[in-house]
């Protein structure tokens, strides 16, 4: 199928100055075909629109509007509303695409009905933050226990695929929303294919603050996306089993796998032992909380 206008996404809120890296990254992409930019607005206040009226840039870019509800997935539902193009790539406005992320996508569309795309952490990341997380090889999807799923931060679709699965989950706020919509996909008897040479450089958090932070968020989603598809066959644990499995992760975390124990106990980095650590703490207290829930539903 022709790919014609290609509508590249992105969803950002006060973004600014790192959009910036990733609009001049697209301008210099190798890509031979035509395609548009929509920077999908979910609340910015940081100026952004009018700072857009000044960025010059050799390909259509648009501002829309997505305040109307908070998340990176309304941002993207609202951003695909408005998209010209029949094939939509998605990114994140704090990364930047490699030269020939385009053309490596566009190349692999004719095979799947969704791909997925590299990530590498090395170009817009210090040595020691590099190191804060474990990504897939090129060549890889990333692997759940149940189906695998294409980071929201390089991803692209047919527009068939919005018209067969739907929009994003809005419900999802603090991550799992690539996720779900991958799964979705997959469920909905649609390819979901890897592009490995359409790599993006991904900007991780630099703070062990904001790390932890980011950690407890995945945590909690996780909780909520099993949840959902359940029904459909992802493995999903009662909550009253798994809180004190999480408990002792910590524990066994902050005494054996901390950065300052000696390396035969081969320690995490820094960023990667906290973030681990909020993974398990954002995914007990969401269990404690469906656990809490699940106990006033049936008292009544």
């Amino acid at each position: 199928m022709p790919i014609g206008l290609v509508s590249v996404i992105i969803p950002v809120r006060n973004g600014l100055p790192h959009l910036d890296v990733q609009l001049t990254a697209l301008a210099a992409l190798d890509y031979d075909g035509t395609f548009e930019v929509i920077v999908s607005d979910n609340g910015s206040t940081d100026g952004l629109r009018g700072h857009l009226d000044k960025v010059a840039v050799p390909y259509p870019l648009r501002w829309v509007d997505s305040s109307g509800t908070r998340g990176v997935s309304h941002a993207r539902n609202v951003g695909i509303n408005a998209a010209r193009g029949q094939f939509l790539a998605i990114v994140d406005a704090d990364d930047a695409v490699h030269p020939n992320w385009l053309t490596a996508l566009t190349h692999a569309a004719s095979n799947y009905d969704a791909i997925g795309g590299a990530i590498e952490v090395s170009t817009l990341n210090s040595p020691e933050v590099a190191t804060w997380r474990d990504v897939p090889p090129a060549g890889q999807l990333f692997a759940t226990p149940y189906l695998p799923y294409a980071p929201g931060s390089n991803f692209a679709m047919w527009r068939r695929v919005v018209d067969k699965v739907g929009y994003f989950d809005e419900n999802f706020i603090g991550g799992g929303d690539d996720v779900d919509y991958s799964w979705r996909i997959q469920q909905a008897g649609m390819a979901l294919g890897h592009a490995p040479d359409a790599v993006v450089a991904y900007r991780l958090r630099s703070t062990l603050r904001e790390t932890f932070r980011q950690g407890t968020n995945y945590g909690s989603t996780v909780c909520l996306l099993t949840r959902k598809h359940s029904p459909l066959g992802c493995p999903d644990a009662k909550p009253l089993p798994q809180i004190p499995a999480h408990l002792a992760t910590i524990v066994y975390l902050t005494l054996v796998r901390n950065p300052w124990v000696p390396s035969i106990l081969r320690p995490l980095s820094r960023g990667q032992w906290v973030h681990s650590i909020g993974l398990q703490y954002g995914a007990l207290t969401m269990r404690l909380r469906l656990l809490g829930h699940g106990m006033r539903a049936t008292s009544r």
